[in-house]
């Protein structure tokens, strides 16, 4: 299989779970609002809202970091530079999510 029709496919695929995992994020979000400190870190500290989160996270970087990546191929003309841009973006899409999944499960009461 072709290299881009692989990425399309990732695209897509990582599209259709990112898109249920938002609509928890908004509703969950809507929820805990007007909460108190307390009460938001109590959400955050359950198991399924650990979980969920943390996919969340892990889906949407790895969802963008494809898109952007797509732009890099379509605009940066510098091979050199592509590869670069194309490697730290990937790098910082795997660093963010890990340290916010790191925080998230050692939040406690």
């Amino acid at each position: 299989m072709i290299n881009a029709t692989k990425k399309w496919i990732f695209i897509k695929a990582s599209s259709l779970v990112f898109l249920p995992l938002m609509t928890w994020f908004i509703i969950s979000l809507v929820s805990i609002y007007d909460k108190e400190y307390v009460d938001v870190i109590s959400f955050f500290s359950t198991q399924p809202a650990k979980f969920l989160t943390s996919l969340l996270m892990v889906v949407a970087f790895f969802y963008s970091s494809l898109s952007i990546s797509e732009i890099f191929e379509d605009y940066i003309h510098h091979e050199k530079t592509k590869n670069v841009a194309t490697k730290t973006l990937y790098v910082i899409a795997i660093i963010i999510p890990l340290i916010t999944i790191i925080i998230i499960f050692n939040l406690t009461i």
